[in-house]
């Protein structure tokens, strides 16, 4: 199974692909970043839907994790979140993925241990998980530990499911 996860945001949207094999054993397929800063806000949020089209053609993932809006102190920054989120939404949706949504919490448990750590924390361990070799940018480790965050939850189901299958 080939898994996209997202970061979503205004000024840079991280991106990255992930396989899991039928051992659960995880691999990156590639990973980055849509650079939007700089530009008006609404071409930003074309450029993200656009862009995100282009990685979904690049590399055919099968299944989609974003991550779920927190709420931030500054309202003008929660808005245009959710609007670069949304444009991200609709590129996975208009490919006809499933999405997944899971909350930064989750997403640094099942990637670092615990739901509080810091973003040097996540790039080290996605490193690791991954078996990269070197860190990546903070945006790009986000969305992959979004994907492995998926690529585990999706493992449990699959578990639960021959179970009750039983």
């Amino acid at each position: 199974m080939r898994i996209i996860g997202i970061d979503p945001g205004s000024l840079r949207t991280g991106y990255g692909v992930i396989e899991v094999d039928g051992r659960g054993r995880l691999r990156s397929v590639g990973y980055g970043c849509l650079m939007v800063a700089g530009r008006p806000f609404l071409e930003r949020i074309g450029a993200i839907h656009a862009g995100l089209l282009e990685v979904l053609a690049e590399f055919r993932p099968d299944e989609a994790a974003i991550e779920a809006v927190f709420m931030a102190r500054n309202a003008d920054s929660a808005l245009k979140l959710g609007q670069a989120r949304g444009a991200a939404l609709v590129a996975l949706l208009q490919e006809g993925l499933p999405v997944h949504e899971y909350t930064a919490l989750q997403i640094k448990k099942a990637a670092v241990g615990g739901g509080h750590a810091a973003k040097e924390q996540v790039q080290h361990m996605v490193r690791i998980l991954l078996s990269l070799s070197e860190a990546p940018q903070a945006d790009a480790a986000d969305a992959l530990a979004c994907a492995v965050c998926h690529a585990h939850h999706a493992g449990t189901r699959a578990v639960w499911a021959q179970g009750a299958s039983r």
